[in-house]
């Protein structure tokens, strides 16, 4: 199998892939497939109620937070959050690091008034914002924890009395944190915890039991609590391998994953800076260690580098179509061993041009 790069969906263990492949044959001896499972069925809510427990106890939260699951992907909840949480007369706050907090941030004027915290976007993202403007007053202050398509992630956290919601799609599972920091958060399914078609939220009950106008049922996070996440028919199979990957992260302990996750990015990190050829685009105190952007010194070569790569059996390692350049996530299932033999393809590509 080819060497998975790509940021999303992206690479799971091949023992969650191994279970999953069993499950769609046949799910636990009930005589179908997990694919036919009732939504409602006796089974899948053991599935949901597992599903929720490991998150809980991963994330270190107790039962004050609920554990919710939502099609939709992160563009949805761009637009609940401020459908559910922000009166007409009411502001936002929000930190523009990114392209998909740029997205979030693009929703809000539908409902209620927009203040951007901080941005970097002057320095074309190069940096996570670190000088914030965060009115007490804010019914919220939304962030992205990480961002994906310049390479950089958060380390520090804004210390306010305003309720936290961050957006943790491309890292949520990959290092230890004081999640209840946060009011709410969520996660696309397709990067560190299952395939496309799940949204994880987790949410305080407190902070979501109170919406700011009628919605529709599958629209209001405190009625999807509610209802175990069963307004609609659930996107069983996504939540059934997410739920995989859970028991994955839980078996190995997030110390160890955060861990093999560190030393990954300093690898790859350091042959970067060490290179002639490959050039860092994030500033060094804004590194992600999820995803490693990158560029090439001499244009041109970008696609032999690409080509080279795929009949080295790696994949996914184009940087996203806005900017160019390379990208390599490195997101759990990435082993350490995956990362050795991309920085050996980089090396040999690097040699190979040079002589």
């Amino acid at each position: 199998m080819k060497i998975n790069f790509n940021s999303g969906p992206a690479a799971l263990p091949r023992e969650v892939l191994e279970a999953a492949a069993e499950a769609v044959l046949e799910y636990e001896h009930t005589g179908i497939s997990i694919l036919s499972l009732a939504h409602r069925s006796p089974e899948f809510e053991a599935i949901l109620d597992e599903a929720r427990h490991l998150t809980l106890d991963i994330l270190g939260l107790d039962n004050s937070y609920e554990v919710i699951w939502f099609q939709g992907g992160g563009r949805l909840q761009f637009e609940m959050i401020p459908m559910n949480f922000l009166a007409a007369q009411e502001t936002a706050a929000y930190i523009d690091s990114g392209h998909w907090a740029a997205d979030a941030m693009s929703n809000v004027a539908r409902y209620g008034n927009l203040h951007i915290a901080g941005s970097s976007a002057v320095i074309r993202y190069r940096s996570v914002p670190r000088i914030l403007d965060i009115p007490a007053t804010a019914k919220y202050l939304h962030l992205t924890s990480n961002n994906t398509i310049y390479g950089t992630q958060c380390f520090d956290f804004p210390n306010t009395e305003v309720p936290i919601i961050a957006d943790f799609s491309s890292e949520l599972f990959s290092r230890r944190l004081d999640y209840s920091k946060f009011s709410m958060i969520y996660a696309v399914a397709q990067k560190n915890l299952g395939p496309a078609g799940a949204t994880l939220v987790v949410a305080k009950k407190d902070f979501i039991k109170h919406t700011v106008r009628p919605l529709a049922d599958i629209l209001n996070y405190s009625v999807m609590a509610d209802k175990n996440s069963l307004v609609n028919t659930a996107p069983v199979f996504p939540i059934y391998v997410s739920l995989l990957n859970l028991r994955y992260i839980a078996s190995k302990g997030l110390a160890q994953i955060e861990l093999e996750n560190e030393e990954k990015a300093r690898m790859l990190y350091e042959f970067i800076d060490h290179s002639n050829l490959y050039q860092g685009i994030a500033d060094k105190d804004s590194r992600s260690k999820m995803n490693v952007c990158f560029t090439i010194a001499r244009p041109g070569l970008e696609q032999d580098l690409l080509a080279f790569a795929e009949s080295m059996n790696i994949t996914g390692i184009a940087g996203h179509r806005s900017t160019g350049g390379f990208r390599a996530s490195l997101y759990n299932a990435i082993t350490i061993d995956d990362v050795q033999a991309l920085i050996k393809m980089l090396a040999t590509f690097e040699a190979d041009i040079n002589k």
